[in-house]
């Protein structure tokens, strides 16, 4: 039995965990995962990377609305989004309509050490520090607080205690 039969869908800043507690969630709560960045590229049939290269930003962050307006269609999934998703309004509507927006988040020094061995950040190509990172999530964070109908801190806990945490936020 499904707990939600609406869309869970977790936004935050890249490295907050978003991709890891939604594979947690999942299973958890029998509801089919969906990752809005992996979607894409399967679709595209190229990474984030060559996208941003080959067609532009804008290009993928409309990629990225279609697919959110196709998901609302229905219920009962956990949407994994892109750090950029929640930067547009028309995306938190979208959001907004048919789940509930949780927002993960973590300290700049936490997403450097979960992200500063990964190859697949365009957004951070040649700013791989703390500093560049404080910079940008704190860019984001008036946007990504605003989506929000829930937010929860990731720094220092293990992985089911964050799910169990989210799921009592959105039961009560």
């Amino acid at each position: 039995m499904k707990t939600f039969d609406y869309n869970i869908v977790l936004i935050g800043f890249m490295g907050t965990g978003k991709s890891t507690i939604a594979r947690k969630l999942s299973y958890m709560h029998q509801m089919e995962v969906v990752e809005m960045d992996e979607e894409i590229v399967r679709r595209q049939g190229m990474s984030i990377s060559d996208i941003f290269a080959t067609h532009g930003e804008e290009y993928f962050r409309n990629l990225e609305t279609e697919l959110l307006r196709e998901l609302q269609s229905k219920g009962g999934k956990v949407i994994s989004c892109g750090g950029g998703a929640p930067l547009r309004a028309e995306n938190v509507a979208l959001m907004k309509q048919n789940g509930r927006v949780v927002l993960l988040t973590a300290t700049p020094k936490t997403v450097y050490e979960r992200v500063k061995n990964g190859k697949m950040r365009p957004i951070l190509n040649g700013n791989m520090n703390v500093e560049y990172i404080a910079s940008l999530m704190e860019k984001r964070r008036e946007k990504y607080e605003a989506a929000a109908d829930v937010m929860i801190a990731t720094d220092g806990k293990a992985i089911w205690q964050i799910c169990e945490e989210l799921t009592r936020s959105l039961v009560e």
